[in-house]
């Protein structure tokens, strides 16, 4: 959905040298202690965005570390993500942007229409802000890109996770499910919304905010034939988008109010019948791209966030355990900031990790608290604001639903404002 609800948003809406690591920190060891447990110095849960970012930012400043990921390949699940300037602002920053940018279409602006499809409003990005860039970016050339970036057997896959404890000497005790073991200096957890990390540090379970997604990603082999633009349609109670993402795909989505989360589809052609009901009557291109869908490319996922509330949450970090992205702080995409933050987040603790494990200059524990007290003050109104801007959206009253599309839409709505969020910032690492 990625950037979704910027309308309503504030408007009335090569590495350095291994030997340069302190002798307690090695990089890169392994080493199988009597035991039978493997030592390793940091060890990083999970192998998304902020995962991945967060190894390939230590490897940039000359740390070394370990990424278990629970499936056999890299989670290429998922669709696109959008990504605005305090993105591309990261990846220039960690060395990746200019892999991916001539992969993806730069988006121009923002066309917002009614479902009966009148124009309501058009945007150009540039016309607010000039240093802003936005593209939508295939999550799976994502994943890649950054993995391809790291020392070979970085990664180790089927390796899920199943407990967690301190051991007596203060080092994390990491259990997997085949029953392997690691004792870990430093933990990052980075395991999504679900996190058995966040879990075990005391964090509350995710909340459920009353919509869910449809999501797909249209084919076109001999060419999409659409102009470089987000496109919103609005309804009541049920929302829709569509951004081309290079010049043979087409994201889509499709958000809608539900009670509950509802019952795992697994059958993909029922999700695409779900999906093309909610908008049968909507403007024909939306159908088209929902049409030019492969059937098991949709997803179905309810949406949810973590409202992380001052000396009432637990912190980002325990001991020398951390977390980062979607594991600390899930958002709603109603911002298109869940996949920019946890960059930004990536970035800020890398260079605070590297700063205690090379100089000495702060302790570790010093280090992963000093990032949490950096990344709250931006991380909480975000996810606030992406939950207020959602449910603003997802109006069902047909009274309320009229004053948006012929008053606050076309009148009220500034794009500046609702871009500032997307200022940050990064210098290369």
């Amino acid at each position: 959905m990625a950037t979704t609800s910027l309308l309503l948003l504030l408007s009335p809406l090569s590495s350095s040298p291994h030997t340069q690591l302190r002798s307690q920190i090695r990089t890169r060891s392994i080493v199988r202690a009597q035991t039978g447990t493997r030592n390793e110095d940091i060890v990083i849960i999970g192998a998304g965005i902020a995962g991945l970012a967060t190894a390939v930012s230590l490897h940039r400043l000359g740390v070394g570390s370990v990424v278990v990921e629970q499936g056999d390949l890299l989670r290429t699940g998922g669709t696109s993500l959008t990504l605005f300037k305090n993105g591309w602002r990261v990846l220039d920053a960690i060395g990746v942007g200019h892999h991916l940018r001539p992969q993806f279409l730069e988006i121009q602006g923002m066309t917002v229409k009614s479902e009966d499809g009148r124009e309501l409003r058009s945007f150009r990005f540039k016309d607010e802000d000039q240093s802003q860039e936005v593209r939508a970016v295939e999550r799976r050339i994502l994943l890649e890109t950054l993995a391809n970036q790291l020392p070979p057997d970085t990664i180790s896959y089927s390796s899920k996770l199943a407990k967690i404890e301190k051991s007596e000497s203060s080092e994390t005790l990491l259990e997997l499910a085949d029953g392997t073991k690691i004792s870990a200096k430093i933990v990052i957890g980075c395991d999504g919304i679900r996190s058995p990390v966040a879990k075990w540090m005391g964090h509350s379970e995710p909340n459920y905010v009353g919509h869910c997604a449809f999501r797909g990603l249209g084919v076109y082999p001999d060419g999409q034939p659409y102009e470089p633009r987000v496109n919103y349609i609005y309804g009541r109670g049920v929302r829709a988008g569509f951004v081309p993402v290079s010049p043979t795909k087409v994201y889509w989505f499709i958000c809608f109010n539900s009670s509950s989360p509802g019952p795992k589809i697994i059958d993909p052609s029922e999700l695409k019948k779900q999906a093309i009901e909610l908008v049968r009557n909507w403007p024909s291109e939306l159908l088209k791209i929902i049409d030019h869908t492969p059937d098991d490319t949709i997803i179905r996922s309810s949406l949810v966030d973590r409202w992380l509330w001052p000396a009432v949450s637990p912190p980002a970090s325990a001991g020398k355990v951390v977390l980062v992205g979607d594991a600390w702080h899930p958002m709603t995409p109603n911002l298109g900031q869940g996949a920019c933050c946890a960059l930004e987040d990536a970035v800020v603790l890398a260079r605070k990790l590297a700063g205690a494990v090379k100089t000495g200059s702060t302790t570790v524990e010093d280090a992963l608290k000093s990032y949490g007290d950096e990344r709250w003050p931006r991380i909480f109104p975000l996810t606030i604001r992406a939950n207020v801007v959602g449910s603003l959206l997802q109006w069902d009253n047909a009274a309320v639903c009229s004053v948006r599309n012929n008053v606050i839409i076309p009148k009220v709505v500034r794009l500046g404002p609702m871009l500032e969020h997307t200022n940050f910032d990064c210098e290369p690492l």
